[in-house]
């Protein structure tokens, strides 16, 4: 374990939950009353602000939580949507509250189902890929994945799909694994939420792009990670030069000074191969930055997220 990536675990509060065990209900729209003597009545918003403000009348808490989780991951499976989202109930009750929200959502317009589906789902709506639509955007005050602005439909390539909701499984495995009680999931921020800018020794201006950032709470410890997703896309010069980035990022000190500790960076990859080719490339790095990274599989990221305070257990 890194001294740097873990601090011990102060008392923090997390935000409230939306009460998974009520059903979801539509508010109806308040009608305007005729005018009377003596009244004036005002006349409602027109245009497109005062139709998200209509929008937002009719939505439940539940489904402003998925609009929330769609706006900060970009894109979810309808899976991913109902285990994150649907916990109680039998599997098929999960099932049904998820699609008749998310028929609910994409009546409204306020998301947009691509036409990819993923291998292997063919029940309803949760093997289906789901983002924001421009008035979902809007819902929920969101600018945009990048902070521009709000785009009407999604347009994404296979491999970017794939390689977002990997980061979109991560945090639903997170969350999953927070009910167990295993963790506390402190924080979760997606790129490029996530990105840090600074200045290099030799005054340049330098950025780390990291897919996500995580702070977990296990036992006695907060674990801090800058996650990297390798879908075996990336070429080792490639995976040398991000890794030359986050080194040059440590030796500023900048993320040490604001948060009192360099976050872990976890590089996952999506198969064996991804793996190997990843630990080739760390292997070749200075010794005395080596410590800075960890490998594993993606399908590994939660236990390998936890892993600095298994081993703090095991030398206690």
């Amino acid at each position: 374990m890194t001294p740097e990536s873990s601090a011990v675990r102060p008392t923090l509060r997390l935000g409230p939950e939306v009460n998974p065990t009520c059903e979801d209900t539509q508010q109806t729209t308040s009608t305007v009353e005729p005018v009377t003597k003596g009244v004036v009545t005002p006349r409602p918003l027109g245009g497109a602000r005062g139709r998200i403000g209509r929008l937002r009348e009719r939505i439940s808490p539940r489904d402003e939580e998925i609009l929330k989780s769609l706006g900060a991951l970009r894109l979810m499976t309808g899976n991913q949507i109902e285990r994150l989202h649907f916990v109680e109930g039998s599997p098929a009750t999960r099932g049904r509250r998820c699609r008749a929200a998310l028929k609910r959502l994409a009546e409204l317009k306020l998301i947009v189902r691509l036409g990819r589906r993923i291998g292997g789902m063919h029940a309803g709506s949760a093997g289906y890929v789901i983002g924001l639509s421009g008035y979902g955007q809007a819902v929920i005050d969101n600018d945009g994945p990048m902070g521009g602005r709000r785009r009407k439909i999604w347009e994404t390539k296979p491999k970017f799909t794939d390689h977002v909701l990997a980061v979109a499984e991560i945090y639903v495995g997170l969350r999953e694994a927070e009910r167990t009680e295993t963790l506390e999931l402190l924080e979760f921020q997606a790129e490029p939420a996530c990105w840090r800018q600074s200045t290099s020794s030799h005054g340049q201006p330098l950025t780390v792009k990291p897919d996500a950032f995580v702070r977990l709470g296990v036992a006695d410890l907060e674990l801090s990670s800058f996650i990297e997703v390798d879908m075996g896309t990336e070429s080792p010069a490639t995976l040398s030069k991000k890794m030359q980035a986050y080194i040059a990022y440590w030796r500023t000190g900048i993320e040490q000074q604001r948060h009192g500790v360099f976050p872990r960076v976890w590089w996952l990859g999506n198969s064996s191969r991804a793996h190997q080719r990843i630990v080739r490339v760390l292997q070749s790095l200075p010794l005395d930055t080596q410590h800075l990274f960890g490998v594993a599989l993606l399908a590994d990221a939660t236990s390998s997220l936890t892993f600095a305070a298994k081993e703090a257990d095991m030398n206690a």
